[in-house]
């Protein structure tokens, strides 16, 4: 074999090859050894929290059920909601693995064909670097759309009827109904229900700029407390200014 041009050529074809495809799992896993591997606890952030905060707001019965009932402490209720939330975003990845909804949704948005312009921001190979991508999620085939940069892009309960029954959002939808996330209606998501809205709310959630994500306010009522505090000082300012002075002493 090695007497003749083809032969070496095949052998070092054969060569390069395996090179090429032993490097690139190598390469990657040398890359990135000395970068610890995040959690689902520490997976947790605010734009998640806020969703997993609307799931009980949204679905409070459900959620008392299926999930339970923060404390009253403020402090403690908000370790409680940490410590839920990452619980549900295991779960509802499992439930993601299990159900097969990476055959037709992909979890990596490549820097080709303008994909960036219909999902958002190219994937970059830290967002895989934690326990939820083991095995990585990058999926198969596109039956439907990348869901890397799902979050917030719809609500929970919206979730909750595709899941109930993808026709009644998008006509003419492949994706199957997945009744056995509910308790007989679109309304009432079991445990597996709420974990999974919850996993796909997480997708795309640690982005600090995001072109489809909306802008959450975390607590409505300190806007509205700060916004009479801020009312208050400026009525404050204004009896303390000379013309409010003068006023008065011409009166």
């Amino acid at each position: 074999m090695f007497e003749s041009k083809s032969g070496v050529f095949f052998i070092a074809g054969l060569f390069f090859f395996a090179f090429a495809f032993l490097s690139n799992a190598v390469v990657p896993a040398l890359m990135y050894q000395h970068l610890p591997e995040q959690t689902a606890a520490e997976l947790v952030n605010p734009n998640l929290r806020y969703q997993f905060e609307d799931l009980a707001q949204r679905f409070p019965e459900q959620f008392e059920k299926h999930i339970g009932t923060p404390p009253e402490d403020l402090q403690a209720a908000d370790g409680w909601y940490n410590e839920k939330c990452a619980e549900m975003l295991k779960l509802g990845r499992d439930i993601y693995v299990g159900e097969g909804c990476w055959h037709c949704h992909s979890q990596f948005v490549r820097p080709v064909s303008n994909e960036s312009l219909r999902f958002g921001p190219v994937s970059q190979s830290e967002e895989y670097q934690n326990e939820l991508q083991r095995p990585v999620m990058f999926g198969t085939r596109r039956v439907g759309p990348d869901l890397s940069r799902e979050a917030g892009r719809r609500s929970s309960d919206w979730h909750a009827v595709h899941f109930f029954k993808p026709t009644d959002l998008s006509v003419g939808s492949p994706m199957p109904p997945y009744p056995w996330f509910f308790e007989g209606s679109a309304e009432k998501p079991n445990r597996r229900g709420l974990a999974l809205i919850t996993y796909i709310q997480w997708l795309g959630s640690w982005l600090d700029s995001y072109p489809y994500y909306e802008d959450y306010d975390q607590s409505p009522v300190a806007k509205i407390e700060a916004a009479a505090a801020k009312a208050a000082a400026k009525a404050k300012e204004l009896e303390d200014s000379p013309e409010a002075e003068t006023a008065t002493e011409a009166e």
